[in-house]
């Protein structure tokens, strides 16, 4: 069995109180054949400011540019407030998107049965959602240049934030899309702002003939994005795989966390392109929730997004397919049995915290298997 290598970087905030119960799950893997994993751990963020006054030091990054797969927890939290722009947390996430040329993030929606009345919006909304975002990750207005704020004067400043997307960055990613809507239910939806921003015409041209030239059996709705965030509310299912750019991205997937109950149940992955080489491809893995500095060591949050990054990582890294089912339905089956943390919470179910979590879809796990 190949061995994997893993970079572990759990970062600030609650991001290593949920990476505790991966590295548990990988442990138990090793133990019982289900995967060969070496791992190795590193600072990011607002940890590795504290110690060596930058985001992510230029080793870390180089074990990142040397693993199968960056393992990520959370950065960020107000104890970092002040520190020099660059050296912000969220610049160590950034520089590791940019530099494994992350660019496509797969930030999948589903709301289990279980957690439907946990979802701010009624049951028959959201029971059975199971949508992916795909969101560009490496262009747009969080990378273009200039970005800079500039001193006019008499008290006045001017801020300046460029929105840059050349042809093949729309290309990649919405082939990207289209190949996953084919293994679901072959329906797109590419949100932009065609109407005000020449980003999204030219965002619109480029993904209606990549639809045209190479993905004519996949069904292609074009949506302005503030429209779609509308729809995303009103009922979401009308929607399968949604493309969009970066921004739009950000907020649309943050949308898309509250209508599964909790953030603490989204995971995701950022995709590099496949070295035909070698056939792998650089990746990063990582919950959506943030660091949640208000519940930081209370062992209360909730790990199912860091579970489920994880078992994406064993689906698009590794090709452990039947792995990657043991703990995704593990999860639903924790949930079905009634054991939640507390921002998903239920009357009648048994609230328990971090490590309590950890345990039930573990043990799950290992009942699934046979181990």
């Amino acid at each position: 069995m190949a061995t994997h290598k893993l970079l572990l970087l759990p970062g600030d905030g609650i991001g290593p109180e949920v990476m505790a119960e991966v590295k548990r799950l990988i442990a138990w893997m090793n133990a019982h054949g289900l995967g060969t994993f070496e791992t190795e751990e590193g600072l990011v963020g607002g940890a590795s400011y504290d110690a060596d006054k930058v985001a992510i030091t230029d080793a870390t990054m180089a074990k990142a540019l040397a693993c199968d797969a960056v393992i990520f927890g959370a950065v960020g939290g107000p104890k970092w407030a002040s520190v020099p722009y660059e050296a912000r947390p969220e610049a160590g996430l950034l520089r590791l998107r940019k530099d494994l040329k992350l660019y496509a993030n797969l930030r999948p929606a589903i709301c289990y049965p279980a957690l439907a009345d946990a979802s701010s919006l009624k049951r028959e909304v959201v029971d059975g959602l199971d949508i992916m975002i795909v969101r560009e990750l490496t262009g747009g207005v969080y990378f273009g240049e200039p970005k800079v704020i500039q001193d006019l004067g008499d008290g006045q400043k001017r801020a300046i934030d460029t929105q840059v997307y050349d042809t093949f960055e729309i290309e990649r990613i919405g082939r990207v899309a289209f190949e996953l809507a084919r293994k679901r239910n072959n329906k797109v939806a590419s949100f932009e702002k065609r109407n005000v921003m020449k980003s999204g015409v030219l965002w619109n041209e480029v993904m209606t003939a990549l639809h045209a030239r190479e993905f004519p059996d996949v069904t292609l709705e074009h949506v302005l994005a503030d429209a779609g965030g509308m729809q995303m509310v009103r009922w979401p299912k009308q929607f399968d795989v949604i493309v969009t750019d970066n921004l739009f991205g950000d907020l649309l997937s943050d949308i898309a966390a509250m209508l599964t109950g909790s953030l603490g149940m989204l995971p995701s992955a950022s995709l590099g392109d496949v070295d035909p080489a070698t056939g792998t491809r650089k990746a990063m893995y990582e919950p959506v929730h943030g660091s949640a500095p208000d519940i930081t060591g209370k062992g209360v949050a909730n790990p199912i997004a860091m579970f489920a990054s994880f078992a994406m990582a064993l689906r698009y890294s590794f090709g452990l397919a039947k792995e990657a089912d043991f703990v995704e339905q593990a999860i639903a089956n924790t949930l079905n049995a009634g054991i939640r943390t507390a921002d998903i919470k239920a009357e009648g179910c048994k609230v328990v915290g971090t490590r309590e979590m950890g345990d039930a879809v573990i043990s799950e796990v290992a009942r699934l298997a046979g181990a």
